[in-house]
């Protein structure tokens, strides 16, 4: 559970997050994700869905969503990716977009598209379990399970690649036929359990 002490400011969390509260606080759901007209067509467009409410006055307001691990992230003008199902709230004054992520969506069965957040304040980020966080450099890329993907920061390359051979079609694959590999210099953020993916089944 994430307690959000509050005095006149607001935050931006996905809805039907809050779980109690004291003090002045006012709840209205946002459209589009927070971005008008524009950013609900651009949602819809790419199919990254995000119903997002803003809580705003005095007091204390305390989120959750169904008993998750909440992990702070803290951007000073960096970009956060972040698939929309483990955004939970941000900072009234970060951006939040979409962006394109080719095969690696497919992949993981939430579409071709993924929340971007972006400027200076902190996001809360849920994961299954505890996140993980995984440090890529030049030296040492970084490939992982796109059903354990949770969210990353930095100059990342993101690269799918598939371990589909003859063995996976007479059943006798590892189980791990497709991966996404990170390149570049960043974090990545990786939950300790796998969401159901395309990749999944083969």
């Amino acid at each position: 559970m994430l307690a959000v002490d509050m005095t006149g400011d607001a935050v931006k969390a996905k809805n039907g997050s809050m779980v109690a509260y004291d003090g002045q606080v006012a709840f209205k759901k946002m459209s589009g994700g927070g971005e008008g007209m524009r950013g609900m067509v651009t949602r819809r467009l790419t199919g990254e869905q995000m119903t997002v409410m803003e809580a705003k006055g005095h007091g204390t307001c305390y989120f959750a969503d169904r008993a998750s691990e909440i992990n702070l992230v803290s951007l000073r003008g960096e970009k956060l990716f972040v698939e929309s199902s483990n955004l939970l709230c941000t900072d009234a004054g970060l951006r939040t977009g979409t962006s394109f992520t080719g095969l690696r969506g497919g992949a993981t069965g939430n579409g071709l598209f993924t929340t971007t957040v972006e400027g200076t304040g902190q996001a809360a980020i849920i994961s299954a379990g505890p996140a993980v966080v995984l440090r890529v450099s030049a030296q040492y890329p970084l490939q992982v399970d796109p059903g354990a993907y949770v969210a990353h920061t930095g100059n990342l390359q993101q690269h799918f690649q598939s371990g589909v051979n003859f063995r996976t079609f007479i059943g006798e694959g590892s189980g791990e036929a497709f991966q996404i590999r990170f390149e570049g210099e960043g974090l990545v953020y990786v939950q300790p359990s796998e969401r159901n993916t395309i990749g999944g089944d083969v």
